[in-house]
């Protein structure tokens, strides 16, 4: 039944399965910048952890897809967080602070995000739930422990450096939807469920809210990180 294609249709957005999953991603979250000091003698565990769920969280979507008959050329990874998913496990495999950059912009704020409004029709426990939740909180618990674990810092200047790749990166996207009639990036149009995107509009003044959004996004997202390296300076 979990991996039905037609049943366990139920989902309602901040049900108690919902709220639940928020609720643990937050702890866990917390948990590991909190216990940061004791995690650090299980960082190589919490690395390879983070990497493997990513790998399998991706894989295994394509395989119950290929599986049930319903694969399409839409499903494709070239969503953000396929895009996030691949430049963690990039940062995995070969430290690269620059595209750490990158990933800190759109792979943390935007899953949770996504998880607070999913595009999301199955309830718990179906494998998509399970999937898509815990594929989008390791995005951004990765983000975390880069930040955590590994040091990486931001500078500045990469909200508009970020901001300007990931414009370069919807560019060849915008073209690609035209093309194969498909939505990654969610730039043909908004997402079929109501989520944030629902409130965007419709052709131009959509482009321009998403654009607006993902200003928003990046500034939002670089204020504690501005605080955290704003403290770091100022104790030498």
């Amino acid at each position: 039944m979990m991996f039905s294609v037609t049943e366990m249709q139920t989902f309602e957005l901040f049900s108690v399965p919902h709220v639940s999953v928020l609720l643990m991603f937050v702890a866990i979250s917390f948990w590991l910048v909190y216990f940061r000091h004791f995690l650090k003698g299980y960082q190589s565990e919490l690395k390879w952890t983070l990497f493997w769920i990513l790998i399998l969280s991706e894989v295994s979507w394509h395989v119950w897809l290929v599986a049930t008959g319903t694969w399409e050329v839409g499903d494709l990874p070239l969503q953000l967080c396929s895009v996030s998913t691949f430049i963690a496990i990039y940062l995995f495999l070969k430290p690269n602070r620059k595209a750490f950059y990158l990933l800190f912009f759109i792979g943390f704020l935007p899953p949770i995000l996504s998880m607070v409004t999913p595009e999301m029709a199955y309830q718990f426990p179906h494998f998509r739930f399970l999937k898509y939740f815990l594929h989008h909180a390791a995005i951004a618990w990765s983000v975390l422990y880069f930040i955590v674990y590994e040091e990486y810092r931001v500078p500045r200047r990469a909200v508009w450096t970020g901001f300007l790749m990931v414009n370069l990166l919807a560019l060849p996207i915008f073209f690609l939807n035209i093309l194969l009639d498909t939505n990654f990036f969610y730039l043909a149009n908004p997402t079929e469920s109501k989520t944030i995107l629902s409130f965007f509009g419709k052709g131009v003044i959509y482009y321009i809210n998403l654009e607006i959004a993902a200003l928003v996004v990046f500034f939002v997202t670089y204020f504690p990180m501005a605080v955290l390296v704003k403290r770091e300076r100022s104790k030498g």
